[in-house]
């Protein structure tokens, strides 16, 4: 293989052999029809993110099918692959046979292959490692289970029961009956929901289910891809209500490969049509899709944490676009990347009339506004103001209340008393942090970093010997709302202690942001404290990320007219404003204003290019880029020894400038250069 291997990689250089058919003197019998196969090899270099060809043994014919999983030599070993499709001839002079067929089951469809390659071309990245993601690793036992029942059913599926989508749970929304009617009719409209609220049977779980049971009666399938786990229960439960039993699935991580797997079949099979998920089941092989759904785009959950970095939005947008289907992007706030699918004209917006939104609102009071600053002059300063505290006073008469507070553990960070810098490890240099290791003792001064135990603290600025608290986390917090309320219960939702849900029951429920438990009839208040420390993080989408978690924190509160009540504590802003006002479109139309003008995404596209000075520059330098690109850098990423340089482009030219990045890194890998990362679109990287 070593000597073949040279030869298809030998098309990298730009020598490509003259067209051949098999070798027929190789000593193996090829298929006799279509004895070529090109395969996709599972390999995250990128200059092996191409299509190679291999023959085809006439004993592998009939498994050979393209989409099944299979297993060829390649220079010298032994690697898996997807075979893409069969052909007659090859540009390659000698060709090595198939070694295997791992299994006779096509998990790769054309379409979800199709998908798989837009999306590594957005992302500058390679289409085995979207592949990693989109296929579920195989179970060989459900394979063979598969294989047996799918050659012992009849012809055709057997149709399923008509969805009961029910009355409409977006009257009241501007568009919101013309998107359900078109999408009913088979229609494939694209819209951006505002959802009002968390909980109860208008709640955007409820929403979503409604419209893919409107979808599923049209006969299509339907995709909904959602953050997290506690999520998709909710998803789940809702879309119960509205489907037929047996006609949705989901596809998560969390369920194990082996249920993942099964569930997976059911949906190549084409005996579900209906499937929710994370990240992963956007590429979920639905048979005729009609409407693909995605909650809260704003949430970092979306992102993949490994390469290419794609967005769950990014897919789904590109996957509506290839196959006409509807669109519907919804969260209680708005993010700049769906007003910029408003401005272009691609999506319509569904949001709530004013007054539907009063009404199901709660009651937002700001403790920053010039009429609570003058009740109470210290609410600026204190972080729990005494409009904070009487209104969980009055609001636990009547249900728990909900604090919502930035960070988890007990005091997260720590600075000298005198001076006021920041405690630093003697050992390491790393933050100083306070932790509680068990009810009743005093808490334990470590380092956040290696772990080191402080007991003798000594500030090297000041010489100061004394600690104050700078961040007050979930613990801390829970505790002091402890005394202060004796009489009731305190429940803690934070850290690995995450709860789903808490009973209808007075009670001081203290959760960090995104760890909010469901109260099944609603909050009777929310507090939402430390609201400056979250805004002043140094991040392009700090406020943007803020207001989010704020409006998701107050669509679990009661509505006003039950004496709904959200206090939020935080300076004047045009995020406090917007959630005052209950108003996510005007903010999103005022920050992708702001964006455009100055030339920021999501109004442009950006990639950032990670790796040393020097592999950096000559990345760069190497690119030749338009001139509409902006270059910003190579600038040196804190302490480590990386830098990075950003490019920011106009999205008419990003489908040339990505092919650049990535044909650059297949032909640095092949010359083995120095490598470097690149990633498009992060949330993380301004």
């Amino acid at each position: 293989m070593d000597e073949d291997a040279g030869v298809q990689l030998s098309l990298l250089g730009g020598f490509v052999a003259r067209e051949r058919s098999p070798d027929p003197h190789s000593g193996v019998v090829l298929a006799a029809q279509l004895p070529v196969a090109r395969v996709l090899i599972e390999s995250s270099l990128p200059h092996l993110d191409r299509i190679f060809d291999y023959s085809v043994p006439a004993e592998l014919d009939a498994e050979a099918t393209p989409g099944v999983r299979v297993k060829v030599r390649f220079s010298g070993q032994d690697l898996n692959g997807f075979l893409a499709e069969r052909v007659a001839t090859s540009d390659t002079p000698k060709l090595t046979p198939l070694s295997k067929v791992l299994s006779a089951v096509a998990v790769l469809t054309p379409e979800v292959l199709a998908l798989a390659r837009a999306v590594a071309e957005r992302c500058a990245g390679s289409v085995s490692d979207v592949l990693r993601v989109a296929i579920p690793p195989r179970v060989a036992k459900l394979d063979k289970e598969y294989l047996e029942a799918r050659s012992g059913l009849p012809a055709g599926a057997a149709p399923e029961a008509p969805a009961s989508p029910g009355p409409s749970l977006l009257a009241g929304y501007q568009n919101g009956a013309a998107f359900l009617s078109h999408l009913a009719a088979g229609g494939s409209p694209r819209g951006v929901l505002n959802a009002l609220q968390g909980f109860g049977p208008a709640s955007w779980h409820h929403q979503l289910a409604q419209a893919m049971a409107h979808c599923h009666a049209s006969g299509r399938g339907a995709i909904a891809v959602v953050p997290d786990q506690r999520d998709l229960l909710l998803l789940e439960a809702a879309a119960a209500d509205v489907l037929p039993a047996g006609s949705f699935v989901r596809l998560t991580a969390e369920d194990g490969p082996s249920i993942r797997y099964a569930n997976f079949l059911r949906v190549l099979s084409g005996e579900v049509r209906v499937v929710l998920g994370t990240r992963s089941a956007a590429y979920a092989p639905i048979a005729d899709p009609g409407l693909f759904c995605l909650w809260d785009d704003g949430d970092d959950n979306h992102v993949e944490r490994r390469a290419p970095y794609q967005h769950s939005r990014d897919v789904l947008l590109l996957r509506a676009e290839a196959q006409g289907a509807a669109m519907l992007l919804a969260a209680h706030s708005r993010s700049p990347e769906a007003q910029r699918l408003l401005n272009s004209g691609w999506a319509q917006p569904i949001h709530p009339e004013r007054s539907v939104a009063r009404s199901l609102t709660a009651r937002v009071i700001s403790t920053a506004d010039s009429y609570e600053s003058a009740l109470d002059p210290l609410a600026r300063i204190a972080r729990l103001p005494e409009r904070a505290w009487s209104t969980a006073k009055e609001a636990l008469t009547r249900g728990p209340v909900l604090v919502q507070v930035a960070r988890t553990g007990y005091a997260p960070s720590l600075a000298c008393q005198r001076c006021r810098e920041i405690a630093r490890c003697p050992a390491c240099s790393g933050p100083l942090m306070q932790s509680m290791h068990g009810s009743g003792m005093e808490p334990l001064t470590a380092c956040r970093w290696c772990g080191t135990p402080e007991t003798d603290f000594h500030c090297s600025t000041c010489g100061g010997h004394e600690l104050r608290r700078v961040v007050v986390g979930a613990t801390r917090t829970a505790e002091e709302l402890g005394k202060a309320f004796p009489q009731f219960p305190v429940i803690s939702s934070s850290g690995e202690h995450v709860k789903a849900s808490i009973p209808d029951k007075p009670a001081v429920v203290v959760a960090t942001v995104g760890a909010e438990p469901l109260a099944p009839s609603g909050y009777a208040a929310a507090l939402l404290l430390d609201g400056d420390a979250q805004l002043r993080r140094e991040s392009l989408r700090a406020e943007e990320g803020t207001l989010r978690r704020w409006f998701n924190a107050a669509a679990l509160v009661r509505p006003a007219q039950d004496g709904g009540v959200v206090v939020v504590t935080a300076d004047e802003s045009a995020a406090v404003a917007a959630l005052v006002r209950w108003d996510p479109a005007g903010y999103a139309e005022r920050e992708f204003a702001l964006r455009a003008e100055l030339g920021l995404p999501p109004a442009v596209r950006i990639a950032s290019i990670t790796g040393s000075q020097s592999a950096v520059a000559g990345f760069v330098a190497a690119l030749d880029l338009p001139d509409s690109v902006r270059t910003v850098g190579p600038a040196p990423l804190g302490l480590d020894e990386d830098y990075r340089t950003l490019l920011f482009f106009p999205f008419g030219q990003a489908r040339q400038v990505t092919a650049r990045l990535r044909s650059l890194k297949a032909a640095n890998a092949a010359k083995k250069l120095p490598g470097v990362q690149v990633r498009c679109d992060g949330l993380d990287v301004l």
